[in-house]
């Protein structure tokens, strides 16, 4: 019985030292963050394991048929694609060859992949939205749709400015620097590799203001903190780009490295303007 009585006060004294923490942070970001009030939780929707996997299984098969048919798509017009990418180059003389039998073959199939990935993407973004929404509190469903949109806007947004500046200044550089001295016969699946590469990795590395949002939000990080290292974040810039470009050359690591020191500075502006 005794030992009961000692089970049942420690149990009571780790409940008031949570409620305590809780009241001692009350109006922290990072407490209401991890302890939504009850009125903020979404409406109770009872659901069992299977159920979350089933609906899982549902989603998943939804995005893989949207890709697929998005990639069937862009395999019917594969060849305009290639020469629509080929474009950076071709007035700079360089000509593309087939080194290997079938090498053509992958390479639009290669193309079709990526570029049906990027088409189906809304529908496998809206997915995992449908997913994880019902779980959201009130306060967290407000910044979804401008996380979403953000997110979506910046990724197309990197993805045009490879194209349209990172990738024409990369190639005009390596074939300017050969001039003279080799013809510029390039492999047509090495090609493809460089740019679809370099194209999805800038997208990508055009998030870095979503992820700010995401700290502001929570609390982690606010916009005073985030300009206070602007220093370390150049360096940092500097050295992302140089990992995220598939060249070596310093003129197309400049060119990523000053958008994304931009992006950071103006993803720490809206977290301080916008605060919690």
């Amino acid at each position: 019985m005794s030992s009961v009585r000692s089970l049942t006060c420690h149990f009571d004294v780790h409940i008031d030292l949570v409620d305590g923490v809780k009241e001692d942070n009350g109006g922290s970001s990072i407490s209401n963050f991890l302890y939504p009030s009850q009125e903020l939780l979404p409406d109770d929707k009872e659901m069992t394991l299977f159920d979350h996997l089933e609906e899982l299984r549902q989603r998943l098969f939804i995005s893989v048929i949207a890709v697929g048919v998005s990639m069937a798509g862009c395999f019917a017009y594969s060849k305009d694609l290639i020469v629509f990418l080929e474009a950076p180059v071709k007035e700079q003389g360089v000509k593309f060859l087939q080194l290997a039998p079938g090498e053509f073959f992958f390479t639009t199939l290669k193309v079709s992949g990526y570029c049906g990935l990027l088409l189906g993407s809304p529908i496998i973004l809206y997915e995992l939205i449908a997913f994880v929404l019902p779980g959201l509190t009130r306060d967290e469903r407000k910044f979804l749709g401008p996380i979403v949109l953000g997110s979506s806007v910046l990724f197309y947004a990197g993805i045009t400015f490879s194209y349209m500046v990172l990738t024409p200044a990369a190639l005009n550089f390596f074939v300017t620097y050969a001039e003279g001295v080799v013809e510029s016969l390039w492999s047509i699946d090495q090609y493809f590799e460089f740019v679809l590469v370099l194209m999805f990795s800038t997208g990508l590395s055009f998030q870095v203001p979503v992820i700010q949002f995401l700290l502001g939000q929570v609390g982690l990080v606010s916009g005073d903190q985030m300009l206070s290292i602007w220093r370390y974040v150049v360096v940092g810039a500097v050295v992302a780009a140089a990992v995220v470009t598939p060249s070596t050359d310093p003129l197309t690591q400049v060119l990523l490295a000053a958008p994304l020191l931009g992006l950071y500075l103006g993803g720490a502006w809206v977290v301080k303007l916008t605060g919690r």
